[in-house]
């Protein structure tokens, strides 16, 4: 070592260690095989970002209603409000179902993933078109009948439907909501074409009708607040039960009674279980109601629309914004009928597509 004396003061400084290898600091020791080190904490799912929670919340708020809706659809129950409004919507709901599942996918995660595929998955499956067991008529055709069904919306629709029936003949004529003007115009304009008919009297949504080219014997009437008034027909020396439906619509509040009402038109299906029979009109019901699938049960009855591949067919609500038609709520039931063709006219004036069904009345089997 040097001292080195300054210049200025006559002082004498400590050496500066410029020696390389003492300035290098001594390497940490790598650890051996033997070496124990601290665990660390074990991997796990990354937290949700708040965009990704976002999306999970709004998977789950999709997932609500349909996963409700096709429950109730498989247990066979239509419960009450507001599920019978929603099954009236079943097909729709898919949509809602489709968007859950690919939000759960942007949010990665997998457990929510999968029950999205599984509520659409349910839904899908819900909105099916209903068939009930086939019973195919083995008999020979007898005769050629047309139905026709239309809710003319407190007679206002009458002008339509006359146009309607001048055109397409048919032989029988279910009519919902005809007033006393409606039923007047009817009874009057067909008194050749249609002579015969059984109604039950009454204004706004009371009044009913049931015309027919073949003479009615046996009229009976299904007690309930809009008119379903019923008789026996006899085409090709066949007795055919004629019954004209209209419940009461399942608006919240009234669900007990349209059940009850609907349960009233299966009474009296079951108490005819055998021989032709034709149930018609406004039902305020689809086939994805447990109401309306029971009548179809109790007495053994098709749906002609279904056997025509025309099921999904809306028939309501026709007026128009803010609702296109989305619903089938007007039907024709038949037994011991095979069905030629189903098509939906439009009524002016009507918030209805009336149903018109070309049906071949079967002989014994």
């Amino acid at each position: 070592m040097e001292r080195v004396q300054t210049a200025e003061h006559g002082e004498t400084a400590e050496p500066v260690n410029s020696s390389p290898a003492e300035a290098t600091p001594e390497p940490t020791p790598e650890p051996g095989p033997g070496s124990a080190s601290a665990p660390g904490p074990a991997p796990g799912p990354p937290p949700l970002r708040p965009r990704h929670r976002v999306t999970a919340w709004a998977t789950g708020l999709l997932m609500v209603v349909p996963a409700l809706v096709a429950g109730c659809r498989a247990l066979d129950t239509d419960a009450t409000t507001p599920v019978p409004q929603l099954l009236s919507v079943l097909p729709w709901l898919t949509v809602p179902a489709a968007l859950a599942l690919l939000l759960a996918a942007a949010a990665r995660r997998r457990a929510l993933t999968f029950v999205a595929v599984l509520v659409l998955g349910a839904t899908a499956w819900s909105a099916v078109p209903y068939m009930p067991q086939a019973v195919i008529p083995y008999g020979l055709p007898l005769a050629r009948v047309k139905v026709l069904a239309a809710n003319v919306e407190f007679g206002q629709g009458t002008g339509s439907l006359v146009d309607v029936v001048r055109r397409e003949r048919p032989q029988l004529v279910f009519v919902s909501e005809c007033d006393s003007a409606c039923r007047s115009t009817l009874t009057r304009t067909f008194a050749d074409a249609l002579p015969h008919y059984a109604d039950v009297r009454g204004e706004g949504s009371v009044g009913s009708i049931l015309l027919s080219s073949y003479p009615l014997t046996d009229w009976r009437m299904i007690p309930a607040a809009m008119g379903m008034p019923g008789a026996t027909a006899e085409i090709a020396g066949v007795p055919v039960r004629l019954q004209l439906a209209h419940p009461l619509p399942p608006v919240p509040g009234q669900v007990s009674l349209w059940k009850r009402e609907l349960g009233r038109v299966a009474d009296a299906v079951a108490a005819q279980r055998t021989g032709p029979m034709l149930v018609a009109g406004d039902f305020n019901a689809s086939q994805d109601h447990a109401a309306f699938r029971a009548v179809l049960a109790a007495g053994g009855l098709q749906d002609a629309a279904r056997r025509a591949d025309r099921s999904r067919t809306p028939t309501w609500p026709m007026e128009g914004p803010p609702l296109p038609p989305f619903v089938q709520i007007d039907h024709v039931l038949v037994r011991d009928f095979s069905v030629r063709e189903v098509r939906f006219l439009d009524l002016p004036g009507s918030d209805h597509r009336a149903v018109l069904a070309d049906l071949d009345l079967r002989g014994p089997r």
